[in-house]
């Protein structure tokens, strides 16, 4: 944990929120928020997705504009007008969903804005030469200023996007769900390099969903719940308990819903063997039972997620075969036609249609079902998205409403209802199911996913979260550079072996031996 430099400076609010409101139509996103930043320390804001935690990084950052209340910035009054305005001013923020420009390099993205310049001409060494020196600073050296963005797997871009924050003279840096797409060892590094920024003075904004996470990097937290300040200062070791109750206003146990183990004798209802493809993974061969939920751990990079899109035939495979339930799967519209479904890592991108309404989103995979003498019963159809909604206790309900305006976590609950909602699902393909999902909204989808299998579906599931994986499933198979390399019953592994093995494949070097 990072420690705050002195009696004086720990006194000293470099940034200080007052009655802070900003209202949407219908919406009413930030409703009195206090929040106060000293400076050189970590200071964690928790909520639940749509307590107001994005709109009130944005009214920081010069996107949103408060509608009334008091900020002061170092102990001036302050409303930047634009990004820029608040990036001059010394505050960066680095989002969830990264705002680079995927066909601009490194160096250009690090410096957008205010590129280094003489008489008027771009000083492209000297940006290469300035942003070769931060990725190093930040343990990256490995990253060519020169490469192009589209090109970098997510973690690299999330390394990109800090090396940008820090390319300005930032007194402040909004870290929105940092960790999200950073393997163990990148978390470690990330925490090194909060810790370097803080005992430089630099205050940090850190929002995570993972309370592990607050307790070992912040120093003090600040809870918001439907728009409102619940909780101010208190420090990053408050008990679980007590932090989940100021976000939900209710007790809560964060836990793993308790279910009977599968039965391991049925006939499998997807059989992999031997699935490659080169340069992502390599003679994979898993089965999935009905009923059963299979984890895959391994780190970001390990061929986990290119092997679900596989398996769903949203790739192509160079070698080997899938079948469910007695059919070869070689496309998404054979996968969904013999009830394969898949809610993919990136959601906003790969599984949503942001401008539709919920319920045009919940009824993609079964629109067919809907279908009347060529035209579409839209009554029916808002119907069933509705009764979808409502067991998965979506927020808000109204299934009319655009999906780009829920929460990551409703969007996610959108994706996975889905699938649901269709009823022929036999297998579902779970990439990051957690992904930016609140503690409240993730323990529902635990129970969504539990009551699947009890109903007979299978599930594959793919998570950076060891404890998730162990948690929710029963058979764990460990994925280590683009091979499975151990597999084991949920009950009979460890974190820290998982870990291991993900990390040094030493139990598999041990067996091999």
């Amino acid at each position: 944990m990072s420690e705050l430099a002195s009696e004086s400076s720990a006194t000293r609010a470099i940034l200080k929120l007052s009655d802070v409101v900003k209202a949407f139509p219908g919406v009413r996103a930030l409703d009195g928020v206090h929040l106060e930043v000293f400076e050189g320390e970590v200071h964690c804001l928790l909520g639940q997705n749509g307590a107001g935690k994005s709109t009130l990084i944005k009214v920081l950052a010069g996107v949103h504009h408060a509608d009334s209340g008091e900020i002061l910035w170092q102990g001036e009054p302050f409303a930047p007008a634009s990004p820029q305005a608040a990036m001059r001013a010394g505050i960066a923020t680095i989002y969830q969903e990264l705002d680079l420009v995927d066909d601009l390099s490194v160096a250009e993205n690090a410096f957008l804005g205010h590129e280094p310049s003489r008489f008027g001409f771009t000083r492209r060494r000297s940006a290469a030469a300035q942003t070769r020196t931060i990725l190093t600073k930040l343990g990256h050296p490995e990253i060519s200023p020169r490469r192009l963005i589209k090109d970098l797997p997510a973690a690299g871009k999330q390394i990109v996007s800090m090396a940008r924050a820090l390319s300005h003279d930032a007194k402040l840096i909004v870290m929105d769900e940092p960790s999200a797409v950073l393997a163990h060892d990148e978390v470690a590094n990330l925490f090194r390099i909060i810790r370097e920024l803080t005992a430089n003075g630099i205050a940090v904004v850190y929002i995570s969903h993972r309370l592990a996470e607050i307790r070992e990097i912040g120093d003090r937290v600040t809870v918001l719940k439907d728009g409102r300040t619940t909780a101010a200062g208190l420090p990053a070791r408050t008990p679980t308990r007590e932090l989940v109750g100021k976000m939900t206003g209710r007790s809560f146990e964060y836990d793993f819903p308790p279910r009977a183990a599968p039965d391991r004798e049925t006939t499998p209802l997807l059989t992999v063997e031997g699935l490659s493809r080169a340069g992502e993974f390599a003679g994979v061969s898993l089965t999935v039972r009905p009923g059963e939920i299979v984890g895959i751990a391994g780190l970001v990079g390990s061929g986990r997620s290119e092997l679900l899109e596989t398996i769903f035939g949203a790739r192509r495979a160079d070698h080997g075969t899938v079948i469910l339930n007695g059919h070869r799967i070689t496309s998404v519209g054979g996968a969904v036609r013999h009830g394969m479904g898949m809610a993919p890592e990136e959601r906003k991108s790969q599984a949503l249609l942001l401008d539709e309404p919920v319920f045009k989103n919940m009824t993609l995979a079964s629109f067919a079902g809907f279908a009347r003498a060529g035209f579409t019963a839209a009554r029916d159809e808002r119907a069933a998205a509705q009764r979808t909604a409502d067991s998965l206790e979506l927020r808000p309900r109204d299934v009319d409403r655009p999906a780009r305006t829920l929460s990551g976590g409703n969007q996610q609950k959108v994706v996975v209802g889905r699938w649901l909602l269709g009823e022929k699902t036999r297998l579902l393909l779970l990439d990051e199911p957690t992904r930016g999902v609140d503690v409240g909204a993730r323990a529902e989808l635990y129970q969504v996913i539990h009551d699947l299998a009890a109903n007979g579906v299978g599930v594959l599931l793919v998570s950076s979260e060891v404890p998730e994986v162990l948690g929710l499933a029963d058979r764990v198979l460990v994925m280590r550079e683009g091979r499975l390399i151990h597999e084991a019953l949920a009950g009979e592994i460890g974190e820290d072996t998982v870990l291991d093995l993900v990390m040094a494949g030493s139990l598999m070097e041990g067996e091999a031996a």
